[in-house]
């Protein structure tokens, strides 16, 4: 085979894999049946009300509540729980940075989990030992897509009289025994940014199946309104955090995509498995039996550098891109994050020596975890066979990289 891209041979891959978002006419007169409308906001239009009702049944909850994006979904959800200034909240070390900072948000301190290093979820065991008598909400995220423990999560929530909040935003569609999360616990939330498997752009959502707590959500979102209360009736504390009814047009339309791209992204995750695990030093994430749809916003896997002639995953991953595969480093786990342990520090009093390790994230993000975007899932059986064959490249001809740093 030809050298490494990245050492001047031709890549694997110069055509691109499938753009994201996915759109068609239907978003496209939608988005102009607003427009001429001149309903634009969710004051006066109906599209945010039909949106957040359908995908509440969608996710098998009763109620939903549409905000500006996900890291507002799950502050409202934080609050519309009662979580206040001193309290803890666990949530896992490795997830994006805004599971930490909506606690934050809300002046609770997140306190961080260690997550299962097969599953790359939080490890309910590791949770269970963070709780105190100052510990309020626990926040399980289902990473790519994949749902936490549910089960062990839910148990631990009763035991400790812990609310649940569901971080779904890379979890449309996703379920766990045949439940789709979002309001298995207490409240969920979910996104659509760009990225994500629904998109507006920006959006989020928040559902419950508790009316209470969803009333509670819907008039934080609305600047502290009461449903059918008078216009300048505000019993709390709230914000203009509405959608807009140009957004609710897009995700309606969405909508009606998503069971069959759910089916295409587990049908080729499946097959990208069978593919990547033909090649020396790479795994792909275990997934638990009880997970009965996984979304796959991400395709977790492993790598192991010794196969690779001890090539350092940095460098893997710049080779793969290398080779045209569109291919992530992942997170860094937040226990480690500079700007979460000044926040700690100065609101907290928490030194970085009072900051717990979490060894099995640190290690994810370190030296073996990565991933690749959803769009790599809905592309043709060439497409993954590509990838395999890019990583197989790369494994050949590491010892040239590992050769080349040296000099």
């Amino acid at each position: 085979m030809s050298r490494l891209a990245l050492l001047g041979g031709r890549p694997v891959r110069e055509k691109p894999f499938p753009r994201w978002p996915v759109f068609g006419e239907e978003e496209e007169q939608a988005l102009i049946e607003v427009l001429r409308s001149g309903k634009w906001g969710a004051l006066d239009g109906d599209r945010v009300k039909r949106f957040q009702e359908r995908f509440a049944a969608f996710q098998e909850a009763k109620f939903g509540v549409c905000v500006v994006n996900g890291t507002v979904a799950l502050e409202v959800a934080l609050r519309a729980a009662g979580v206040e200034p001193g309290d803890e909240v666990i949530v896992p070390a490795y997830t994006f940075i805004a599971t930490a900072t909506s606690c934050l948000a809300v002046g609770a301190r997140p306190v961080f989990a260690d997550v299962d290093p097969e599953t790359m979820q939080i490890d309910p065991r590791d949770a269970s030992e963070k709780v105190t008598e100052r510990t309020r909400a626990i926040i399980p995220v289902h990473l790519g897509g994949h749902p936490a423990d549910m089960d062990a999560i839910g148990e631990l929530a009763r035991k400790r009289n812990l609310m649940v909040i569901e971080d779904a935003a890379q979890a449309h569609g996703a379920a766990w025994r045949q439940r789709r999360v979002g309001a298995i616990g207490h409240l969920g939330a979910f996104s659509f940014q760009s990225s994500k498997n629904m998109t507006a752009g920006e959006g989020g959502i928040v559902l419950s199946n508790d009316e209470r707590l969803a009333d509670a959500a819907w008039s934080i979102h609305n600047v502290g309104r009461v449903r059918k209360g008078e216009w300048y009736q505000h019993e709390r504390i709230g914000w203009n955090l509405r959608m807009t009814e140009f957004q609710a047009a897009v995700l309606l339309c969405q909508l009606e995509r998503m069971e069959e791209m759910i089916r295409l992204r587990e049908k080729n995750a499946a097959a990208l498995s069978r593919l990547i695990e033909g090649v020396p030093g790479i795994r792909p994430v275990g997934r638990d039996p009880r997970v009965t749809t996984h979304a796959w916003h991400l395709y977790l896997f492993r790598y192991d550098r010794q196969a690779f002639s001890g090539l350092p995953k940095e460098s893997f991953v710049r080779a793969l891109q290398a080779e045209g595969i569109p291919v992530s480093p992942g997170y860094v786990p937040l226990n480690r994050n500079r700007a979460i342990r000044r926040e700690l520090a100065k609101r907290f009093g928490v030194g970085e020596e009072a900051v717990p390790p979490c060894p099995e994230a640190e290690r994810a993000g370190d030296e073996e975890v990565l991933w690749f975007p959803q769009r790599v899932l809905l592309g043709s059986p060439r497409d993954l066979a590509s990838v395999a064959e890019a990583m197989d490249k790369v494994r050949r001809h590491a010892r040239d990289l590992v050769r080349a740093s040296a000099i």
